[in-house]
């Protein structure tokens, strides 16, 4: 779906140069699943794939962990019959992520968000093509995994 090797991810700065219209969502501290169901009456996820996998070395990089098997979830958030968001999750397959792997067509946001004992690492924000993402990693129990989001234009319309 994307290669987030080619965005040019960093911790956001004060200096940064990033549209208002962008901001608001890239450096949203709730679930952006609950940020799109304020703003779409009819919102849905996509699950565009999620099968075991190879991370990207950025990816790894992230997730502290040597485990050998990954499932890649990519999905597209759906508002009002538009892709608005694509997100790419990697998540380490063990015990304390059994739960993650079944979600279907759940947003995983609800998942993160609604379990108070899972802590969200610093956020970075990216940019590539004049698409802008974040992504930042969840602690659940020993086990980290990330979630990178990429906005479409047609989230801002």
């Amino acid at each position: 779906m994307f290669n987030p090797e080619k965005f040019k991810w960093r911790l956001f700065s004060d200096n940064e140069t990033i549209p208002s219209s962008v901001v608001v969502w890239l450096l949203d501290n709730r679930s952006l699943t609950a940020k799109l169901r304020d703003k779409y009456t009819d919102f849905k996820v996509n699950v565009i794939s999620q099968d075991q996998g190879t991370p990207y070395p950025c990816e790894i990089e992230l997730l502290d962990n040597f485990e050998k098997k990954f499932i890649v979830r990519e999905v597209e958030l759906i508002g009002d019959n538009r892709a608005v968001v694509l997100a790419r999750s990697v998540i380490p397959v063990n015990t304390d992520t059994e739960i993650l792997l079944s979600i279907g067509s759940k947003p995983l946001g609800e998942i993160l968000f609604d379990d108070p004992s899972v802590i969200r690492g610093a956020l970075e924000v990216g940019n590539n093509n004049n698409k802008w993402a974040r992504r930042s990693t969840f602690q659940i129990k020993q086990t980290k995994i990330l979630v990178s989001e990429i906005f479409l234009g047609s989230l801002y319309a």
